[in-house]
């Protein structure tokens, strides 16, 4: 048995136990190969949560729906009104942490009303607590982590995810939307649907990117690409300039740094 068949066994084994869950379900990566154990270990017994905000992209959510219908789970929609959320619209430094409780709460409510034993999301062994403080909210709120218990790492999850068949096996990392703007800038509907419209504008410009965000300086656009495709973006600098300024940014600029997690807190 290899390594990658003797982790996925275990982590099948770990929601075998927990008798039924509610899986997180972003749709990304991470709680793409999560639904997929589940429904394997489970069947039935498990149902995946998807929460609808202002941090979720439009084209997340559908993208969530339609992965549903494919591995055959049942699909719990909820709605969630984030910036209402005592604090998180003024983006302070616990933000995440605010955030994650109030949406983890929800799931949690959806999960007891089903009668589901337990929540589970897809952290993993890559995630660092430290940089996550959302974590927090996790510990707090019991909620169960399997990934990141069965040992998975973050290249071992693309590639189980690769031997499922699983279309989300190289699909780029993705976070909310939040995540775009520096902590103490107030979030607004507004802001965040420019920044949503923005990256939609990049993908249509450049379909090719593997990783991207655009953060937000005020009416600054601050372009980020992995490193190798820097030039790659700057063949479409024209353009881009162009639908950025439409979406009302005074400058579009690109972070000759390339992508890095996390950057809006350094």
């Amino acid at each position: 048995m290899d390594i990658l068949t003797e982790k996925y066994e275990a982590l099948c084994d770990k929601l075998r136990t927990l008798g039924s869950v509610a899986v997180a379900f972003s749709g990304g990566v991470d709680s793409t190969l999560l639904l997929a154990a589940a429904r394997a270990a489970l069947a039935d017994r498990c149902a995946a949560v998807t929460v609808r905000s202002a941090f979720f992209p439009a084209r997340e959510a559908r993208d969530a729906e339609d992965l549903c219908a494919a591995l055959g789970a049942e699909r719990i929609a909820l709605d969630a009104d984030v910036l209402a959320v005592p604090g998180v619209a003024d983006n302070p430094p616990e933000r995440c942490y605010l955030c994650k409780r109030a949406v983890m709460g929800m799931v949690l409510d959806a999960a007891r009303a089903r009668g589901l034993a337990a929540v589970v999301e897809g952290s993993n062994l890559d995630d660092d607590p430290a940089e996550r403080p959302g974590a927090r909210a996790l510990r707090e709120l019991g909620i169960r982590s399997p990934l990141r218990e069965a040992r998975l790492t973050k290249a071992e999850i693309r590639a189980l995810s690769r031997r499922l068949g699983l279309p989300t096996a190289d699909k780029p990392a993705m976070a909310c939307l939040a995540t775009r703007f520096p902590t103490g800038a107030a979030l607004t509907p507004e802001g965040l649907r420019r920044v949503e419209a923005a990256e939609e504008a990049l993908d249509a410009a450049v379909p090719s990117l593997t990783q991207r965000r655009v953060r937000v300086h005020g009416d600054l656009a601050r372009i980020e690409a992995s490193p190798a495709q820097l030039a790659l973006v700057a063949e479409h600098a024209a353009a881009l300039d162009a639908a950025l300024r439409a979406l009302g940014f005074s400058r579009v600029t690109l972070d000759l740094g390339g992508y890095r997690m996390g950057s809006m807190n350094r």
